[in-house]
C-alpha cells in the first residue's frame, strides 16, 4: 500500500506518539499546542540544525541540515535535523557531484538520552524514508544529545523498522477516524507540554452517569 501525499502525517508524530497517543491525537488531529520551557529549549537546538541555507563539505564528506523526507509505503513527511554523505565506493550519487555517497542521517535532541525508544524510532523512520527516496540501504545513524554534547551510533536493525511501520500504521488508523484517546495518566504527564489542555486529573473523574449510578447504587443498598 502507498499513501497519497496529501494524506501523509508528520514524521515528527512518532515521538509524540511514543510518549503519549492522546498527546499525538491533541497536536496532530485537534491541532493543539502549548510550549513549556522543554518545547522551547528544542526549538532553539531544531533552529540551528533546521537551517537548510548552511552547506558544508570537509573533505570526502557533505552536510546536510533540514533535508525534507517522506516516504509513501510509511505514509509520514518531515525534516532530518542533519544528513552527513559520506563518500564511499557502496553509496548513491548525488547531483553535481563525483562520485558516490553514503547517506547518515543525524537527530539532535536536548537534554540527556532517555530511557524509552522514541528517539531511535524517530530515527529509524528518517533513514526508511531517505531509503525510499535514495534507493539505498542504511544500515545506522546518529542520535546526537545537548547535555553531553556528543553523539550515539545506533543501529536500525529490522524489529526497530517493524516497529516503525505498526506505528505509523496505527498513527493513520486513529487519524483517519479522527480518534482522540482517553487519558491514561502516568508519572509523564507531568512533564507534558499540554497537560493544561489535556487536563489529566479532570478526565480521570467519573462520569456524571457513572456518579449517578454509584449513588443509587449506595441508596438501594441502605434500604
Amino acid at each position: 500500500m502507498e499513501y497519497q501525499e496529501e494524506d501523509f502525517l508528520l514524521l515528527s508524530g512518532i515521538q509524540h506518539y511514543v510518549f503519549c497517543k492522546r498527546q499525538w491525537a491533541l497536536i496532530h488531529i485537534e491541532q493543539q499546542w502549548q510550549e513549556n520551557l522543554r518545547t522551547i529549549e528544542g526549538g532553539i537546538l531544531h533552529e540551528k540544525t533546521h537551517d537548510s541555507t548552511i552547506k558544508e563539505k570537509r573533505g570526502a564528506l557533505i552536510i546536510s541540515r533540514g533535508m525534507g523526507v517522506f516516504s509513501r509505503t510509511l505514509g509520514i513527511t518531515g525534516a532530518c535535523d542533519v544528513v552527513e554523505f559520506h563518500k564511499s565506493r557502496d553509496g548513491v550519487t548525488l547531483y553535481g557531484r563525483e562520485g558516490t555517497y553514503q547517506p547518515v542521517p543525524v537527530e539532535y535532541k536536548r537534554g540527556k538520552p532517555k530511557q524509552g525508544n522514541a528517539d531511535v524510532l524517530q530515527l529509524c523512520a528518517q533513514a526508511m524514508c531517505l531509503e525510499e527516496m535514495l534507493l539505498c540501504t542504511i544500515p545506522e545513524g546518529f542520535l546526537y544529545y545537548g547535555e553531553p554534547k556528543r553523539r550515539m551510533k545506533v543501529t536500525l536493525d529490522e524489529e526497530i523498522r517493524e516497529e516503525v511501520k505498526r506505528i505509523c500504521q496505527e498513527m493513520h488508523g486513529l487519524y483517519d477516524k479522527r480518534y482522540t484517546p482517553k487519558v491514561r495518566t502516568t508519572k509523564a504527564c507531568k512533564a507534558c507540554s499540554l497537560s493544561e489542555l489535556c487536563l489529566p486529573k479532570l478526565c480521570k473523574n467519573p462520569s456524571a452517569l457513572g456518579y449517578m449510578k454509584k449513588n443509587i447504587s449506595e441508596i438501594e443498598a441502605d434500604q
